[in-house]
């Protein structure tokens, strides 16, 4: 138990390390919807060793978002541009969430996006 406990330990301190680059990168803004409220940083990949372009700085709605709670399709519209971030945790994230909306709208921004296309096609299937 000691060991997983510093493992965890370890990550939130390198998480924290990232934390200031990624808030500049930021903007001080969310990454999806440009709020400014409650943020930290959301890892995309958690199972991988986190890095500036595996995590993203997302509001609490938005990592609520990201979790897997559902929004009115309306209310995903305002995270579309996100999905152009050069970072891939930010566009690729975005992605999966308007993905799961099932919207033919989401589809078509996935469609358009600069995003891999292997992605693009797991998503979009």
């Amino acid at each position: 138990m000691a060991k997983g406990y510093q493992v965890n330990r370890e990550r939130q301190e390198l998480l924290a390390s990232l934390g200031k680059s990624l808030g500049k990168r930021a903007g001080f803004r969310c990454e999806w919807c440009e709020g400014k409220d409650d943020l930290r940083p959301w890892e995309s990949r958690p199972d991988r060793e986190p890095t500036e372009e595996s995590i993203a700085l997302l509001c609490a709605p938005c990592r609520e978002l990201a979790a897997g709670k559902r929004a009115p399709a309306g209310a995903l519209r305002n995270l579309r541009n996100a999905l152009w971030s050069p970072v891939p945790a930010v566009a690729e994230g975005v992605a999966r969430v308007l993905a799961a909306s099932g919207e033919l709208w989401a589809r078509e921004a996935i469609e358009e996006s600069l995003i891999d296309e292997a992605l693009k096609r797991e998503l979009l299937k």
